[in-house]
């Protein structure tokens, strides 16, 4: 059974970087597509950016060009570095696994904050 744990959340603040890592255990995620989601209080789950099995990559508009989404197959590892970070960033971050079993992660806190 596919598991994921992020890490790597924390509090920054604005204009500064994060990276965020979702390590599997289970299977390989090497034919998975891979995602980050992310949810604020009171606000419902959203898209942040997806990264296919050939390493083509989607980003959600608020935050293209701040974010890139990058795996390691030998680490089974997806990352999601975060540039420029904005007060608007502020969320639980969640790893996403498509597949057969879709597979969600807990999430990891991302505060942005002065």
């Amino acid at each position: 059974q596919l598991q994921l744990v992020e890490s790597g959340g924390g509090l920054v603040q604005p204009g500064g970087s994060l990276r965020l890592s979702c390590s599997a255990s289970g299977r390989t995620l090497s034919a998975s597509l891979m995602a980050w989601y992310r949810q604020a209080p009171g606000k419902q789950r959203e898209f942040v950016a997806f990264i296919t099995s050939v390493n083509a990559t989607a980003y959600a508009d608020s935050v293209k060009g701040r974010f890139t989404i990058s795996r390691d197959n030998a680490k089974n590892t997806v990352y999601l570095q975060m540039n420029s970070l904005k007060f608007e960033d502020t969320a639980v971050y969640l790893c996403y696994a498509g597949g057969t079993i879709i597979t969600w992660g807990r999430g990891t806190q991302v505060t942005v904050s002065s």
